[in-house]
């Protein structure tokens, strides 16, 4: 029996990893774990998790900034190596105050996900990156919409619409997984977030930055 490339999307929630996966066939079904070692151990074609990869000592990156000037304030700016190592977020800000100039720290909402930040790049390597890659749903979203802003994803209206084009592109059971998710933690945007995530994963083309490299040797670039 043939076997179809299964497709990744993966995006952080309150408790751990919420993975959505998609084949060419359009068989498509969603997992979450603690970690994300093994949802990647998950067979996939391609990956796309919604958090940064590659990350700088300090300054904002390049792809963030581009990413920031088609769909606002939904890209977080400031994710850099170490962060999530500061004891609270007003430590952080201090220190990148005084390296870097007054406003440019962290937001609560990049720092709120600071730890998801490590476990990715905890497991990320410049080999494995040639598989699983970084992308942002706001940014699928403003591609899958004929490059159009989409309506707040914290109302109704803009979550229709994107479930809307994610059923359009494979994930017609979105529906009723966002009622069988209730008791897991797993967000009503997490969840659709990861799913966005399997369509860049399977269909993506385009990026933002993969110029520069970061310490590691991971290049900082955002899929779409």
């Amino acid at each position: 029996m043939r076997k179809w490339p299964n497709y990744l999307g993966l995006d952080g929630f309150r408790f751990g990893w919420v993975a959505a996966w998609i084949d060419d066939r359009g068989n498509h079904a969603f997992d979450y774990s603690p970690g994300l070692v093994r949802l990647l151990a998950l067979p996939h074609a391609r990956a796309m998790i919604d958090m940064p990869i590659g990350l700088k000592w300090s300054g904002y990156r390049i792809c963030d900034l581009r990413a920031r000037e088609l769909v606002g304030a939904a890209v977080f700016l400031g994710a850099r190596r170490d962060l999530w190592k500061f004891a609270d977020m007003a430590a952080a800000n201090r220190h990148y105050w005084e390296c870097e100039g007054k406003g440019r720290g962290v937001s609560a909402q990049l720092w709120n996900i600071r730890d998801k930040i490590r476990d990715a790049d905890e497991i990320m390597t410049p080999t494995r990156q040639t598989t699983i890659g970084e992308a942002h749903p706001e940014l699928i979203f403003w591609n899958l919409a004929g490059r159009a802003r989409l309506a707040k994803k914290t109302s109704a209206e803009g979550r229709e619409q994107r479930i809307a084009l994610l059923q359009q592109r494979g994930f017609v059971r979105l529906p009723t997984w966002l009622n069988q998710r209730h008791g897991t933690g797993i967000g009503r945007d997490d969840l659709i977030d990861a799913c966005a995530c399997a369509i860049a994963a399977r269909d993506s083309t385009e990026r933002f930055g993969g110029e520069q490299t970061d310490p590691r040797g991971l290049r900082m670039e955002i899929n779409y």
